[in-house]
């Protein structure tokens, strides 16, 4: 091949080169140009129904706008002072903590028992895990209604089957003493459903040549559990602890229709003084103030949490 031929090929191929690269760059202008419209829905509904509401509700914060239109002025940090400073915000949060420890422990215990029992293969296995998630799907209105009839202190279910004991009947709804108590009864048989599925998905993903290897070492059942299901529950079981957190700090809407619209100092929860505050007195600036006071704590609680599983994990 002579020397022009040579350089003619090289030049070539380097203008085809150039061609292909302009051509790999203009197509993945084009997939990326598709990628931000098939995007775009989900960016506007962020922006409008996430994004803005949370940064207008930090403005908010910041000013004593009232419910009725007054007001709006910029008072600086005023609204978080004073929310570090009430009483009564502190023992709504501590109400909502209560009731966090109260609901979390046995939405996980028996949720995991739960499906240990079917995925133990309970006979009719489809009708327990209906029944089980069943009361799941029924909205908060139709829960507090069940219950509101059950602890119905003259004709309630929950009356006679204490007087079937020989015990006395009890004001669920009406005691101080024992009306968070009710709530958390009717909130465990609302929402274990969902912790029931989470835990028989994760029963059903552990290998079964752990359980044969380690019934041909001689381990029973017991044995079995402590040293093979539960270790590979752990994962599952920091999952449901915290998405259980999480949901119980957002008491509201069980607790206000239960007991009529009404609040105590021993079921007023966090959200509940944030609507009274906001709604009820007309203070939409400390309402958003105490809100992202909650909203601070729960990300330290989340943290925290975050902090302490990975800990356990380096240590082991």
């Amino acid at each position: 091949m002579t020397a022009a031929a040579t350089t003619t090929t090289i030049v070539t191929g380097r203008a085809a080169t150039r061609a292909a690269r302009r051509h790999a760059g203009g197509s993945r202008g084009g997939e990326q140009l598709i990628g931000w419209v098939f995007l775009a829905p989900f960016l506007v509904a962020f922006a409008l129904f996430l994004a803005w509401p949370i940064l207008h509700g930090l403005y908010l914060s910041f000013t004593d706008q009232s419910l009725t239109g007054s007001g709006g002025g910029f008072v600086g940090v005023a609204n978080y002072v004073e929310a570090l400073g009430d009483p009564v915000m502190w023992g709504a949060f501590g109400n909502t903590v209560w009731f966090t420890v109260l609901s979390t422990v046995p939405l996980v215990v028996i949720a995991l028992l739960m499906a240990v029992l079917v995925d133990r293969g309970l006979p009719g296995q489809w009708l327990w895990r209906l029944s089980f998630f069943m009361p799941y799907l029924l909205a908060s209105t139709v829960i507090s209604q069940i219950w509101i009839w059950i602890f119905n202190p003259q004709i309630g279910a929950a009356n006679n089957v204490l007087k079937a004991f020989g015990l006395e009947p009890i004001a669920w709804l009406q005691d101080p003493a024992v009306n968070m108590l009710a709530i958390v009864i009717a909130t465990v048989w609302w929402t274990i459903g969902f912790n029931f599925l989470l835990y028989l998905a994760a029963l059903q993903n552990i290998p079964q040549q752990q359980y044969e290897a380690a019934a041909l070492d001689g381990a029973g059942g017991w044995r079995q559990f402590w040293s093979i299901t539960l270790p590979q529950l752990g994962p599952a079981t920091t999952l449901i602890g915290l998405l259980q957190i999480l949901a119980s700090l957002k008491l509201f809407d069980q607790a206000y229709q239960m007991l009529g619209g009404l609040s105590s100092d021993t079921t007023r929860s966090i959200v509940q003084y944030i609507y009274e505050t906001g709604f009820v007195g007309y203070r939409f600036g400390y309402s958003a103030a105490i809100s992202y006071v909650f909203f601070a704590i729960i990300i330290i609680l989340g943290v925290a949490q975050a902090l302490i599983t990975r800990r356990r994990k380096d240590v082991r």
